[in-house]
């Protein structure tokens, strides 16, 4: 009984830590980190509480094993969120943020929409969610920085 009782916390332990990944939501941090690792941005526009294809995209791509263990080679994450349920409803100041994001990278309010930023703050490519498995839409996403 111990025995499964270990293991079941292991698991449990590996999983939640596994899925971890680093979702910045700070354009100026994110542009920072970037720079300092050479690397480039991936800023992601979504309604997680309301937008299906984001849901999907969240789900099927970056919740992956294969997203979570590779992305970090290329991209900074960085997040702008849209949720409609108040009981999601963000900072006053984390809202504003994400407002001046999608005036610059999203003007057609588009979600999802997938941006590839170098570490300026220019961009190299958008896209959306694509019924792509996650190693064709990382590679897909590479492809912008080519």
């Amino acid at each position: 009984m111990k025995r499964i009782i270990c293991f079941l916390c292991l698991t449990f332990c590996l999983t939640f830590t596994s899925q971890a990944q680093k979702w910045n939501h700070d354009f100026e941090a994110s542009k920072k980190i970037a720079q300092e690792e050479n690397k480039n941005i991936l800023l992601v526009f979504k309604g997680s509480d309301w937008c299906a294809p984001c849901m999907k995209l969240d789900q099927k791509i970056f919740a992956s094993e294969y997203f979570i263990s590779n992305y970090n080679k290329d991209f900074v994450l960085l997040e702008a969120d849209f949720p409609r349920k108040k009981k999601n409803a963000l900072s006053k100041e984390q809202q504003k943020a994400n407002n001046t994001l999608a005036s610059t990278y999203n003007q057609n309010g588009h979600f999802p929409l997938v941006v590839v930023l170098d570490s300026e703050g220019t961009v190299l490519g958008k896209t959306g969610y694509n019924k792509l498995n996650p190693t064709e839409y990382l590679n897909s996403l590479k492809a912008f920085t080519n």
